[in-house]
C-alpha cells in the first residue's frame, strides 16, 4: 500500500543521522506550519526538529566561528604594525578596509543562499573556504620566509615585507573574509529559522533567540581576546592563528553533525527579480489610477512561488509608497502577454518591495554607528599600547585584551535584558518585545555617543599625562597612566551593542520579506561594512587636512603628538546628527503587517 511504503521509507530515512526526521504519518498538530522541510524538501516534525535544541547547537557553532574571526580581527592592527611593519594610519586603514569587505561580502553570500544553494549548503561551502584562509594565514605567521625580518632594536629601523610576503598575507586574510561572507548571514538566519513564526510560543522564543545569539558571540569574543591576544603577543603569532583555525574546523564538524535536527528553507527565485517586476509593472502603468487602500485583492496567483522555497505570508496593504500599488491593477491588455509577471503583481509582492524600501532610510541613518563601531579594534587598541599595562610586578596585559570588556558587559547585560527588562517592560508597554525594535536601536546609538565622548575625555587625560612627564617626543615610552582608564569607553560600547547590535539583527531579519531573510542579515552586516569604509575614508580626509602646513597629523605614529581626542569629538558630533536623522525616519516607519499571525500591531509607535 502507498501509506505503508511511505511509512517504511520515512523510517529508513530517519535511521540515517545525515537526514532530518520526516512525517511518517502526517499529523497537523506536529507539522511545521511555515513550510520547513529537510534537505530534500520533505516536511518535518516540530517535535523532532528545530526549536531550542537545534538553535543552541547553531549558537555553539557561532561561538567557535566568532572565536576564529576575532582571533584574527581583534589584534590585526598590532600584527600589521609590529610584524608587517606598517605605519599606524596605514594599518588602521587596512583593518577598516578588510573589516568593511568582510561585512559587505555577506550580501553576496545571502543572495546565493536565498536564490540558489539554500542556507545550509552556503554555510557548508563558505566554511570550507573560511578554513582554507585560516590555514594559509597560520602558515604566513608561522614561517619566517613568509614575513619580514624583525626590527633592529638599536636603530628602530624596520624592514618592509616583500611583495610576495605582503601579497600572501592579504590573500589569506581576504580568503577568510570571503568565507565569512557566506557563513555569517546564513548561520544567523538559519538559527532563527528553527522557530516557527506561525506558532505563538515559538515566535516569542525567536525574539529571545537574537539576545542569546549575541550572548554566544560575546562568549567567543571573550575567550578570543582574553586568551588569544596574550598568546599572540607573548607566545607566538603562529600558535595564536592556529587556535582559531582549529576552532573553525570544530565548528564545521559540529554543523555537519547536527544536520538531522535542522529545519530548512529551500531556496526560491532571485529576490531581485521580484523587486524588478514590481518596478517595471508600476512604470508600465504610470497612467493607471492607484487602487483604493481598502481594495485588497490579489490579481495574480503565483502558486509556483508557494511551492518553491520558503512560503511568503500574505501582507496587508499599507498607505506608503502608493505609486507601487499600480502594479496590482489588472487590465485586459495584461493577459495578452506571456510576460504577465512583468505587468501584473500581487499585493503581497508589492508590499514586500515596500518593506525593503522602508528599511533603507533606517539603514542609512545607522551608518554612523558603523563608523563608531570600527574604532575599538583600531585606535582604542593603539591608545592602550602606550599606557601602563602591568598587573602586579611582572604581568603585562595585551592592549587589545580590553576589548573583552565589551563582551563581558554584553554577557552581564543580555540575561538582565532578556529575563528582567523585557518581562517588566512588556507589562507596561503591552509589547511582546518590551520596547519596539527601533526604540532599542535608538537607545544604543545614544549610548555610543556617550562612549565617544568618554573616549575623547580619556585621550585628553592621556595626552596631558604625557606632556606633564616630558614624554611627548618619546613614542616608545610607557605613559604612567593605567590602561584601565579606557574601561568606561569599552563598557559603554558593550551597553550600546546590547541595544543597537542585537536590535539591528532582529530588525533586519524580522522586517524583511520571508523569502529574503538571509539578505536581511547581510543588510544589517553591511551597516558595519560601509561604516568601516567610511571610517577609513574619513580618517584619510582628516589626516590630509590636519597635516597641512607641516602641522602634526591627528593620526601621527607618535600618539603623544597626535590628537585622537579631536577625532573622537568629531565622531560624537556626527553621531548626534545622525541620531536626529534616525529619530525622524523611525517616527515615520510602519512595521510589517501580515494577514495571519499579525504580531506587530503593538509596534506602531516607534
Amino acid at each position: 500500500m502507498p501509506g505503508e511504503a511511505n511509512t517504511r521509507t520515512a523510517m529508513e530515512d530517519h535511521s540515517s543521522t545525515c537526514e532530518s526526521p520526516l512525517l511518517a504519518i502526517p499529523d497537523s498538530n506536529d507539522l511545521a506550519e511555515d513550510g520547513s522541510s529537510d534537505l530534500k524538501g520533505r516536511p518535518v516534525r516540530r517535535s523532532l526538529t528545530g526549536g531550542w535544541t537545534a538553535s543552541l547547537l547553531i549558537i555553539g557553532i557561532e561561538i567557535a566561528e566568532r572565536l576564529a574571526y576575532y582571533g584574527i580581527a581583534s589584534n590585526l592592527v598590532t600584527y600589521l604594525t609590529n610584524v608587517m611593519h606598517q605605519t599606524t594610519v596605514t594599518a588602521a586603514k587596512n583593518v577598516n578596509v578588510w573589516a568593511g569587505t568582510a561585512s559587505m561580502l555577506p550580501l553576496l553570500g545571502a543572495f546565493v543562499a536565498d536564490s540558489y544553494l539554500g542556507r545550509y549548503w552556503t554555510i557548508f561551502f563558505s566554511s570550507v573556504v573560511y578554513l582554507l584562509g585560516l590555514c594559509l594565514l597560520t602558515l604566513s605567521a608561522s614561517l619566517t620566509s613568509f614575513r619580514p625580518p624583525p626590527c633592529d632594536t638599536t636603530s628602530y629601523t624596520c624592514p618592509e615585507g616583500s611583495g610576495f610576503q605582503v601579497g600572501f598575507f592579504f590573500f589569506s586574510l581576504y580568503l577568510v573574509a570571503l568565507g565569512q561572507g557566506g557563513h555569517k548571514p546564513c548561520l544567523q538566519a538559519f538559527g532563527a529559522d528553527q522557530f516557527d513564526d506561525r506558532d505563538p510560543d515559538e515566535r516569542k522564543h525567536k525574539s529571545s533567540f537574537f539576545n542569546w545569539w549575541y550572548f554566544g558571540i560575546s562568549s567567543g569574543l571573550v575567550v578570543s581576546i582574553s586568551v588569544l591576544m596574550y598568546i599572540q603577543e607573548n607566545v607566538g603569532w603562529g600558535l595564536g592563528f592556529c587556535i582559531p583555525t582549529m576552532a573553525m574546523a570544530i565548528a564545521l564538524s559540529l554543523f555537519m553533525c547536527g544536520t538531522r535536527l535542522y529545519r530548512h528553507k529551500l531556496p526560491g527565485d532571485s529576490p531581485f527579480t521580484g523587486i524588478a517586476q514590481v518596478f517595471v509593472a508600476s512604470i508600465r502603468k504610470w497612467n493607471v489610477s492607484v487602487p483604493s487602500l481598502g481594495e485588497k485583492k490579489i490579481y495574480v496567483i503565483q502558486e509556483e512561488q508557494l511551492l518553491k522555497g520558503e512560503k511568503s505570508r500574505e501582507l496587508l496593504p499599507t498607505n506608503q509608497l502608493r505609486f507601487l500599488d499600480k502594479a496590482t491593477v489588472a487590465v485586459d491588455f495584461d493577459y495578452k502577454h506571456k510576460d504577465i509577471n512583468w505587468r501584473l503583481c500581487t499585493v503581497t509582492q508589492v508590499e514586500e518591495v515596500k518593506l525593503v524600501l522602508r528599511l533603507l532610510p533606517i539603514w542609512v541613518a545607522c551608518l554612523m554607528y558603523g563608523v563608531v563601531f570600527a574604532q575599538s579594534p583600531t585606535f582604542f587598541t593603539k591608545q592602550g599600547s602606550t599606557m601602563d599595562r602591568k598587573i602586579g610586578d611582572n604581568f603585562e596585559i595585551p592592549a587589545a585584551s580590553l576589548q573583552s570588556f565589551i563582551s563581558l558587559s554584553i554577557l552581564v547585560l543580555v540575561p538582565v535584558y532578556d529575563r528582567i527588562f523585557v518581562p517588566v517592560a512588556r507589562k507596561i508597554t503591552k509589547n511582546e518585545r518590551g520596547i519596539t525594535l527601533l526604540q532599542r536601536i535608538g537607545i544604543g546609538i545614544f549610548t555610543s555617543i556617550l562612549s565617544m565622548t568618554v573616549a575623547a575625555l580619556t585621550e585628553m587625560k592621556r595626552l596631558q599625562v604625557a606632556k606633564d612627564n616630558g614624554l611627548e617626543d618619546m613614542p616608545h615610552a610607557t605613559i604612567p597612566l593605567s590602561i584601565f582608564w579606557l574601561l568606561p569607553q569599552y563598557i559603554l560600547f558593550g551597553i550600546s551593542d546590547v541595544f543597537t547590535m542585537i536590535g539591528l539583527q532582529e530588525y533586519f531579519y524580522d522586517q524583511m520579506p520571508d523569502t529574503m531573510r538571509s539578505l536581511g542579515i547581510a543588510l544589517y552586516l553591511s551597516v558595519f561594512g560601509i561604516g568601516s569604509f567610511l571610517s577609513s575614508f574619513y580618517i584619510s580626509i582628516l589626516e590630509e587636512l590636519s597635516s597641512r602646513g607641516k602641522k602634526q597629523s591627528w593620526f601621527a605614529d607618535n600618539l603623544n603628538r597626535a590628537h585622537l581626542d579631536y577625532f573622537y569629538w568629531s565622531l560624537a558630533a556626527l553621531s548626534a546628527l545622525f541620531l536626529c536623522i534616525y529619530v525622524a525616519f523611525a517616527s515615520c516607519f510602519i512595521y510589517k503587517k501580515v494577514e495571519i499571525d499579525i504580531c506587530h500591531d503593538d509596534e506602531e509607535t516607534t
